[in-house]
């Protein structure tokens, strides 16, 4: 079994999530007490996609995250880096457009979807940075970018629970569910590390994204930032 370290390299990182494919989804609903099913409605309704709109869904893993977009008539690419998460995918959804890709070096050309998305997944990405000038990159102008992300809660006493939550509760209940439960130690000590809300927009601004907002989820524990690409 495989544990990234916070360096991500990224055939650590494809590698993990190809160890915990199978009961990815469930592990992540026990684990979050069944918020990430609200976190995905959220996305959905700030993303608002449309009949015959390209959408790309990346880190989408199973394709789970994808499905929302598909009810709106949307065309979704699903696009992930571990082979194993795209395996299941196809298992569980054949018809889905299941690609393999990186988030620093995207498949695709310039300017082809109306709206790009990524859930949990860009805080995996060795280099952030470059992940969001692709995702800028093939982006039409006027499209949009909706990023959600675990980040850090704005109360204090809350965020100190979370916290000892992540690190002392979430390894124990990981190996009762997961077949990976050191992943889980990797996720925790990912989150603690990624930046907060304010410089993930910062980030969003540098790589080029204008009318960058954010908007905290479960009192910050995840955060849904929002940008445009000028036409």
């Amino acid at each position: 079994m495989t544990r990234a370290s916070l360096d991500k390299q990224p055939h650590e990182v494809a590698s993990m999530f190809d160890d915990v494919a199978a009961n990815y989804d469930l592990t992540n609903d026990v684990l979050s007490l069944g918020q990430d099913r609200r976190w995905r409605r959220e996305v959905a309704r700030a993303v608002g996609a449309r009949p015959a709109e390209r959408v790309l869904d990346l880190a989408a893993g199973t394709g789970t995250s994808s499905l929302p977009f598909t009810r709106t008539g949307a065309y979704v690419v699903p696009c992930d880096f571990s082979l194993g998460m795209l395996r299941e995918g196809k298992r569980r959804h054949p018809w889905l457009p299941l690609t393999a890709g990186d988030a620093t070096a995207l498949p695709f050309r310039d300017d082809s979807f109306d709206a790009v998305t990524i859930s949990f997944g860009l805080r995996n990405v060795q280099d952030t940075d470059r992940a969001l000038r692709e995702l800028y990159r093939v982006t039409k102008p006027g499209g949009r970018v909706v990023i959600c992300e675990f980040s850090h809660p704005t109360w204090a006493p809350f965020r100190t629970a979370y916290e000892e939550y992540l690190m002392r509760a979430l390894p124990p209940v990981a190996r009762a569910v997961s077949s990976n439960p050191d992943a889980y130690v990797y996720l925790a000590e990912s989150i603690r590390s990624w930046p907060e809300q304010a410089d993930l927009a910062g980030m969003l601004q540098k790589a080029g994204w204008s009318k960058v907002a954010w908007r905290n989820l479960s009192g910050g524990i995840v955060a849904l930032h929002r940008g445009t690409k000028s036409q």
